[in-house]
C-alpha cells in the first residue's frame, strides 16, 4: 500500500508502476471513490459540528423555542446515522483498491513482461566437470536409499517427500549451517509458526491475489504460511518502536506450505516443487532511509550468496524485471543455483526490498529523533529452502563412485564426514 497523498499527487507515476508490474489497477476508479469519501467525511464533519452547536443552543433557548431546536438536533443526529452505511462502504471499497496498488520499482530495474526478460549480473563458482554420467538428484537419492515417495504419496499424497538417513541429516545439516552463519552475522533465530491469521497474508502483501496458493484450515480463522516472513512481518503489527530498537533482524525457521496451484505438470519429479518444506528466512524491520535500506539489501544478499559459497555450489545472482518482481517490491533480486542434470541455474533465493509498502499495511511504525511516527521500512531473503537446495547440492557434489563429497563447512554438521552415501562397487 502507497500513501494514498504520495497516490493524488502522482497518479501517473502510480499508473506506470501498474503497467510495467501487470498489476490490474483501477486508478481512477480509485481516485473517484477517495474525491467522494473526501467530500462525505466534509459534509459529515459539518453536520457534526452543526449538531454539536445547536445542543449548546438548547440549554439557553426562550421555552418556545427549545423543542425547535431539540428536533434539529435529532434529525441532524438521524442523517449522520443514515451516512454511516455510505461511509463506511466507500472507506471499504478504497482500501480494497489501495490494496492492489504496486510499489514503484527503482530506477534501475529493468521493464519485462516476465522471468525471461530479468537481467543476469554476474556468475560465481566453477560448474562442475564430471568424467562420468552423471546422476539426476532423483536417481542419487534411490541409489542411496534416502528417499521413499512411494509410501509417502501414500500418505500425503502427491508433492510430498520423505527423506531417510544420512538424507535427513543432510537436509537438517544445511539448514543448521544456514541457521549458525546468520546468527553470527547479527541475526536473531525465531523459531515460528506456519499457522497464522488471513490478515498476516494481507499485511505481507500475499493477498489479495494470492489466494489460491494458500492452505486454509476448514473450521478456524487460521491458514499455513508459505515462508515465515508471513507471521514476522505481523509481530510489531500496530505497535509503534523505537527508532533505538532498529534494525531489527531475523532469521526466522518455520515450516512452509504452498498450495503449488497453477502448476500442474511442472516439476512433478523429486524434490524441486514439493507443498510442504522448511525454510530459513531473513526478515529486516529499519528505519525509512533508502540509503541504508539498500546497503541493507546487499548485507541480506551477501547473506545468501555467502551460504552458497559455504556450499561450495555455482550460482548466478539475477536482477528481476518489472513484471517478475511482484507488486510490493522496490528492488529484487534472485539467486539460481546451477543443476548439472537440466544444464540450468534453477532459482533458490529471491532478495526484495519493499519499502513502507508492507508496514503501510501491517502498521509497522517507530518514534525517530525527532518525536515523529515513521513508517518502518521491509527487505527479505531466502536463507535456504528445503528440500530444494538438495537437488543442485547432491547433483554439484556427486562422485564417480556414487558418494555425495561433503563441502569442509559442512562437514561439523555431519560429523566430520567428507563423503556420505555408499560407494558403488
Amino acid at each position: 500500500m502507497l500513501d494514498l497523498k504520495f497516490i493524488r499527487e502522482h497518479p501517473g507515476e502510480v499508473r506506470r508502476a501498474a503497467e510495467v508490474k501487470r498489476v490490474p489497477l483501477d486508478l481512477d476508479e480509485l481516485l473517484r471513490l477517495d474525491r467522494e469519501l473526501l467530500g462525505l467525511r466534509q459534509r459529515v464533519e459539518t453536520m457534526q459540528a452543526e449538531r454539536n452547536h445547536n445542543a449548546k443552543l438548547v440549554p439557553k433557548a426562550a421555552s418556545e423555542e427549545r423543542p425547535l431546536l431539540i428536533q434539529k438536533g435529532k434529525d441532524l443526529s438521524e442523517t449522520l446515522k443514515s451516512l454511516e452505511p455510505e461511509l463506511r462502504a466507500h472507506e471499504d471499497a478504497l482500501r480494497q483498491l489501495l490494496l492492489r496498488v504496486p510499489q514503484i520499482p527503482h530506477p534501475s530495474v529493468p521493464r519485462g513482461e516476465d522471468d525471461s526478460e530479468n537481467v543476469e549480473l554476474r556468475r560465481e563458482g566453477n560448474l562442475p566437470a564430471f568424467d562420468f554420467e552423471p546422476k539426476d538428484h532423483v536417481a542419487l537419492l534411490e541409489a542411496h536409499g534416502w528417499a521413499d515417495p512411494e509410501r509417502v504419496a501414500r500418505v500425503s499424497g502427491s508433492r510430498s517427500y520423505l527423506l531417510r538417513g544420512e538424507g535427513a541429516r543432510l537436509e537438517w545439516a544445511i539448514l543448521t549451517l544456514a541457521l549458525d552463519l546468520l546468527q553470527e552475522r547479527g541475526f536473531e533465530m525465531l523459531s515460528t509458526t506456519a499457522l497464522v491469521r488471513p490478515e498476516t497474508f494481507v499485511g505481507s502483501g500475499h493477498f489479495p491475489g494470492g489466494e489460491d496458493q494458500v492452505y486454509k484450515i476448514e473450521g478456524a480463522e487460521l491458514m499455513l504460511a508459505g515462508t515465515a516472513e508471513v507471521p514476522v512481518n505481523s509481530l510489531y503489527a500496530g505497535e509503534i518502536l523505537a527508532e533505538s530498537e532498529l534494525p531489527l533482524r531475523y532469521a526466522a525457521y518455520s515450516s512452509a506450505f504452498r498450495s503449488e496451484a497453477g502448476s500442474a505438470g511442472r516439476d512433478v519429479r523429486g524434490l524441486i516443487r514439493v507443498h510442504e518444506f522448511k525454510k530459513v528466512e531473513q526478515y529486516v524491520l529499519m528505519q525509512a532511509d533508502d540509503g541504508a535500506a539498500l546497503e541493507m539489501f546487499a548485507v541480506i544478499l551477501g547473506n545468501a550468496e555467502a551460504i552458497l559459497q559455504a556450499l561450495e555450489l555455482p550460482y548466478r545472482v539475477v536482477q528481476n524485471c518489472t513484471g517478475d518482481m511482484g507488486a510490493g517490491k522496490v528492488l529484487m533480486y534472485d539467486i539460481e543455483t546451477w543443476v548439472p542434470s537440466e544444464g540450468l541455474y534453477r532459482e533458490t533465493h529471491s532478495c526484495s526490498y519493499l519499502g513502507d509498502w508492507q508496514a503501510r499495511r501491517t502498521g509497522l511504525r517507530y518514534r525517530d529523533e525527532e518525536g515523529r511516527i515513521q513508517f518502518a521500512y521491509t527487505l527479505n531473503n531466502t536463507g535456504v529452502a528445503a528440500p530444494r537446495i538438495l537437488v543442485p547440492f547432491l547433483e554439484n557434489h556427486q562422485q564417480a563412485d556414487g558418494r555425495i563429497k561433503i563441502p569442509s563447512a559442512l562437514r561439523p554438521y555431519l560429523g566430520g564426514k567428507e563423503f556420505v552415501g555408499r560407494a558403488r562397487e
